[in-house]
């Protein structure tokens, strides 16, 4: 383990050369059967000579066919419910409390709220866009 990990298991790199050996010893066994083959195959053609002095042609075996590589399981996330929102214009007072809420087609509406808010107290009002969840 390396210095300083504090007990957190392997690192990534040591992993990474865990699978590099294992791609390494996996081609060395395909080598060694395909070696096998040969010496089979080499066996077989000193057997079958015949008495006239004639060699059979050897047949052409093809190659093994090669193992396809293990595939990973990919890690499967659940999309989140997409949320439909909807604008509306807010009225805030300075301490950002909500004092009135409007539809967004109607914000002639509520500047002349926010006017009249501004009239009768003496205070700070602000208009404000605000995307707010549809609840169904």
């Amino acid at each position: 383990m390396a210095k300083g990990r504090g007990g957190r298991g392997p690192t990534r790199m040591d992993k990474r050369r865990e699978a590099e050996a294992a791609e390494a010893r996996d081609k060395d066994e395909e080598r060694e059967d395909e070696e096998e083959e040969e010496e089979a195959e080499g066996e077989s053609e000193e057997g079958d000579e015949e008495g006239d002095g004639k060699k059979k042609k050897p047949s052409k075996k093809k190659p093994a066919p090669k193992k396809p590589a293990a595939k990973k399981a990919t890690k499967r996330t659940r999309t989140p419910k997409e949320v439909r929102r909807r604008a509306v214009w807010v009225v805030f007072d300075n301490s950002n409390k909500q004092v009135g809420t409007f539809p967004f087609n109607q914000k002639d509406e509520a500047e002349a709220a926010l006017a009249k808010k501004t009239e009768e107290k003496k205070g700070t009002f602000f208009l404000n866009l605000i995307k707010e969840e549809i609840k169904e």
